[in-house]
């Protein structure tokens, strides 16, 4: 029987080695970065779920790239291995490819970047999917029983998500997992210049609430009362109505995280509801400060309109996560100095602070490039969003880089960070399912 190998290359990476040793005095991003490590990689388990009974598959998640790594792959003796990568990972799927392939192995890589470099990718592996890998993987394993694999596939028409398979949880072993990834949709109806996923795999779309029903239970049956984080790009924000999907959350008794839009704190039925569900937490992008990006749409506001809605979702009982970006056109060391003084002071349970960054194939990279400011010098690796990779419009690269740091070290001091945990504490113990259940909001126990 011919045999897949799925090789993921999921999480945060932290390239340069003054923020990495900051990362470690920061407690949220260095639990935000250990929570994505150990977050199963979707894409990869949900291809595998259609793949024909006549091929065998297996899952591997490399601690790195080497030779001892590679030959864990290669022991399950592979037809195909299928890899998965974000821009500032692909480097590292480009060495295990090479590894791969000078010992025989074909290689097929697929995500973001691929679908935004799909040429570059080519030099690297046998072939490269573009945009969605379910609609022509058939076709592509097909393909490679030949031993005719093409060097690009490319989806003809969007993934009818009421046609996703269930992901192949079973390939990820006995080893306990603290949390697991399901998506209720893909995509989202807003076009922010920066966003690097909205629209890359095609337009927005939403799963029918019967799928991620069988997918909870799928869940549930290797981790009861399980901790799931929904890989959405903006839950609640089409037209569906909601009741479904909640009721479906609600019962497998899971606590559950999201991403949303600040609207979300203006649609109180919603939030009771949500809070009912089991959702104990939302990340919710509050953006620039120095600006509104282009494509924001509604979403676009005042920060105080911004703010009370977010006090609102946590008087549900829902902690949020307010993420923001510094480095857009328009920032200031006046307008950094506000943003620190909005992480000290902002009524939010928690923050996070990133670097714009224009990945490939959003308008934001174009528009950079049309206007000579890429950094040409700073490769993929660099793509961390903590990383500087274009010329500012009003402060210079290295300054950039100086207040970016500054404004993590006050952002997070300990004051900043107890003053955050006493609102999560405060938020949390007005979460009715956290009440019913008596578990911690994240506890799978």
């Amino acid at each position: 029987m011919p045999h897949v190998a799925f090789v993921p290359f999921t999480g945060f990476r932290v390239r340069e080695a003054e923020l990495r040793a900051l990362g470690v005095e920061l407690p949220g991003l260095h639990d935000r970065a250990a929570a994505l490590a150990r977050l199963p990689a979707l894409a990869l388990l949900t291809l595998a779920g259609l793949t024909p009974p006549r091929w065998t598959c297996s899952h591997h998640e490399l601690d790195e790239v080497s030779e001892v790594a590679i030959e864990e792959v290669l022991a399950a003796r592979p037809d195909l291995v299928a890899l998965s990568a974000l821009t500032a990972s692909v480097e590292e799927a480009y060495r295990a490819s090479a590894l791969l392939r000078a010992r025989g192995a074909r290689t097929v890589l697929g995500g973001l970047h691929a679908t935004a470099c799909p040429d570059e990718a080519r030099a690297h592996v046998d072939a490269v999917v573009v945009g969605e890998g379910e609609p022509v993987w058939a076709t592509l394993l097909e393909d490679a029983e030949r031993g005719a694999l093409r060097p690009v596939y490319r989806a003809g028409a969007p993934f009818d998500l009421a046609r996703a398979p269930l992901p192949r949880l079973d390939l990820l072993g006995s080893r306990a997992r603290p949390r697991f990834t399901l998506q209720t949709q893909r995509g989202c109806p807003l076009a922010c210049e920066f966003c690097g996923a909205s629209r890359l795999l095609g337009p927005f779309r939403e799963k029918p609430a019967p799928l991620v029903a069988r997918e909870l239970a799928a869940i549930a049956a290797r981790a009861p009362r399980p901790v799931i984080e929904l890989a959405d790009d903006n839950t609640f924000a089409g037209a569906r109505d909601p009741g479904p999907l909640l009721e479906a959350l609600a019962g497998a008794g899971a606590r559950w995280f999201t991403e949303a839009d600040w609207r979300l704190g203006e649609r109180p039925a919603l939030l009771r509801d949500l809070a009912a569900a089991g959702c104990v937490q939302v990340l919710v992008g509050l953006e620039s400060l120095a600006g509104r990006p282009a494509g924001m749409g509604p979403k676009a506001a005042p920060l105080e309109r911004v703010l009370d809605a977010a006090r609102a979702i946590q008087d549900a009982g829902i902690a949020v996560i307010g993420c923001f970006i510094a480095g857009a056109d328009g920032e200031t060391r006046a307008s950094l100095d506000r943003l620190a003084a909005v992480l000290r002071e902002a009524p939010l349970a928690d923050a996070q602070v990133t670097l714009v960054t224009p990945f490939p194939g959003t308008p934001l990279r174009r528009r950079l490039a049309r206007e000579g400011r890429l950094l040409a010098e700073r490769g993929w690796s660099h793509y961390t969003l903590f990383d500087v990779t274009f010329r500012p419009d009003r402060l210079g690269v290295e300054e950039l880089e100086r207040a970016f740091r500054e404004l993590l070290r006050g952002g997070f001091d300990e004051g900043a960070r107890a003053w955050r945990a006493r609102i999560r504490r405060e938020t949390w113990a007005r979460n009715p399912s956290l009440r019913r259940s008596g578990r911690g909001p994240c506890s799978g126990s």
